[in-house]
């Protein structure tokens, strides 16, 4: 199910892009006159209110970042909007209509010859009191209401084919809240089976939040996943507040429902819209269902919330790591990351890694001198970064300096020898260096070892699959933003 956004008080959708749509309020904002001249690019869209109905004779402003010079375009009767002869570069863009609250997105990427859509949503203008009682309504959630009765498979979603998406799609949804807990420790066992027992028979005299959220809690730890969503549901559906519905969102997302999970992380963002984490969670459950699109644009919007977290920009480069090609926008977000935080040796890694997907190829070595030197400071920040060896190899082997392919790849190996997947890569990739310098004995030997790792890799893939999805679940453990 799609599912449709508002700006409270900052949101949008931008239908079909790739790359990150940033913010909330739905505004477009235009290039000088002289400029659109110019160019060729164009964007276009629809803006439609919180109900999804279109919102006619909303104005629609775009300007080029740091200019003054602004053109406007109103929508019409079917809430459509388009700006033509634009020239590639980053806007602002702002929409604004009469009974609504303002959107704004203030950095949007448009490539020199891109058509862009971007569909905007408005939400209309509450007083705080009104707010308030919404927030506390039940009919918040009578459509639709969401109970999980089964696991919902989602490897074979389509899109992107190779098993790394797969995985990555699978750490984000498909695992347990009980995964990581030890349900060997007998003794917790039953300290969990009391609490169950005491807040059932307090429910029994008093259906209040915090108890079914309790119960939630202690369900998820005996390992009962349904019953889990169940309870966070419930608690969500008595009194939304943040916590709770992260809780019910994420609790869904793991126990691979990423359709209403999505729905819960949307409508929670549209309460609390200054929270990171729901955003995050939405990229999430947007990834697991597939939309790479969607869910760089969600978790952008979260590192625009507050770019000096740097939570947002890990997730990020995570989920861009299964991908093939990266967007400009990434790329500008992961080098906003690795600029306020140079000594974060993932930092290094991620942008480096988006400017080598950023490239038209091997023949493209503009960034190589670039992509080096953040790949060593990644290493040696963090000595133990198989990946970052992983990758400095790569680049090493494309260059045809085999020398320095072959000792980061042994240096891979020899970082983390937990990190299986990276190890399985690294031995095949010695193999083909070692082919490539007529070393046919060493090859034979990387390969073998290669053979003998992929026997348990669909097990230690399980590392990857966690990943993710812990990255999300964790989000958990932080105190949540106050709705304004």
């Amino acid at each position: 199910m799609m599912v449709r956004l508002c700006a409270v008080s900052r949101q949008l959708r931008f239908a079909g892009s790739p790359g990150c749509g940033i913010t909330a309020f739905a505004i477009l904002l235009l290039l000088p006159l002289s400029l659109h001249s110019q160019g060729t690019a164009s964007l276009h869209g629809t803006v439609r209110d919180s109900e999804g109905k279109p919102v006619a004779g909303a104005a629609i402003h775009l300007q080029v970042k740091d200019a003054t010079q602004a053109q406007s375009v109103q929508t019409d009767q079917q809430g459509k909007y388009s700006v033509a002869a634009l020239s590639g570069g980053v806007y602002l863009l702002r929409a604004k209509g009469a009974g609504y609250s303002d959107a704004e997105i203030p950095t949007l990427f448009i490539g020199p010859n891109e058509a862009k859509n971007v569909d905007l949503t408005l939400l209309a203008i509450k007083t705080a009191e009104s707010q308030s009682a919404s927030a506390r309504s039940l009919q918040f959630f009578d459509e639709p209401r969401f109970t999980v009765a089964g696991v919902t498979d989602t490897t074979s979603l389509g899109g992107h084919g190779s098993d790394t998406i797969v995985r990555t799609r699978e750490s984000i949804a498909k695992e347990t809240v009980s995964l990581g807990k030890d349900p060997a420790n007998t003794a917790r066992t039953a300290d969990y089976e009391k609490d169950r027992d005491t807040l059932l028979a307090l429910l029994a005299h008093s259906d209040r939040a915090e108890l079914h959220h309790s119960l939630g809690d202690v369900q998820e730890k005996l390992g009962d996943s349904l019953d889990a969503v169940r309870e966070y549901q419930r608690a969500a559906e008595l009194d939304p507040t943040e916590s709770y519905l992260f809780d019910w969102g994420s609790e869904l997302l793991l126990h691979h429902a990423p359709e209403p999970a999505s729905e819960v992380f949307a409508r929670g963002n549209r309460l609390f819209p200054h929270s990171v984490r729901m955003l995050i969670g939405l990229g999430a459950a947007w990834f697991a269902r597939g939309s790479y699109d969607q869910a760089v644009q969600r978790i952008c919007e979260a590192s625009d919330l507050n770019p000096k977290d740097s939570m947002p920009y890990l997730f990020l480069g995570r989920i861009q790591s299964a991908e093939i090609t990266t967007s400009e926008e990434v790329v500008e977000k992961l080098r906003r990351f690795v600029t306020q935080q140079p000594q974060n040796a993932e930092a290094n890694y991620y942008y480096a890694v988006s400017l080598w997907k950023q490239r038209k190829g091997p023949q493209d070595t503009a960034n190589s001198a670039q992509i080096e030197s953040l790949l060593r400071n990644a290493v040696r920040l963090d000595p133990k970064f198989a990946d970052a060896f992983l990758q400095l190899g790569v680049l090493h082997s494309e260059q045809k300096d085999y020398a320095r392919a072959i000792s980061d790849y042994q240096q891979a190996i020899q970082a983390n020898p937990q990190m299986h997947v990276q190890i399985e890569e690294a031995h095949f990739r010695l193999a083909q260096v070692y082919r490539q310098i007529g070393d046919t004995a060493r090859a034979e030997a990387e390969l073998q070892a290669r053979n003998q790792i992929d026997k348990n890799l669909a097990q230690e893939a399980e590392r990857e699959r966690h990943e993710i999805r812990q990255f999300v679940y964790t989000l958990r453990d932080q105190p949540p933003p106050h709705s304004p």
